[in-house]
């Protein structure tokens, strides 16, 4: 069964850094696409970034594209979201997650209908 534990949420000021982290277990996600999510009050759940697991591509949504970076360490099983010059409009509670085919190539994915497998959530706040 897969098991995703996200960690490294917090409080920082506007401008300020987090990195996140996301543990998983219970598969060998080689073939797989990993994602970051996050969901605002009273707002829908998006992407925020993902990356496939053994070729290392990677995708961003446009409203962090350039300030967050996505990786992965394959021999810690991690993924991270490294946020770097945050705003306040970054707060929410931010999701890992995996794809639901397990057969991704070299391709990402991008919707939020392509993953399956969720972690439990990490808040991050960001005070202006």
């Amino acid at each position: 069964q897969v098991r995703l534990e996200e960690s490294g949420g917090g409080s920082v000021q506007a401008g300020g850094s987090l990195r996140l982290s996301c543990a998983a277990s219970g598969r060998t996600f080689s073939r797989y696409v990993m994602g970051w999510f996050r969901q605002a009050p009273g707002k829908e759940r998006d992407v925020v970034a993902s990356i496939n697991w053994s070729a290392g591509s990677t995708w961003y949504a446009d409203s962090v594209r350039g300030r967050f970076t996505i990786s992965r360490d394959m021999a810690k099983n991690t993924v991270y979201l490294q946020m770097n010059s945050l705003k306040f409009e970054d707060t929410a509670v931010y999701y890992c997650a995996c794809d639901r085919y397990g057969y991704a190539g070299s391709h990402v994915f991008t919707h939020i209908s392509d993953f399956g497998s969720w972690g439990q959530g990490t808040q991050v706040t960001v005070s202006s």
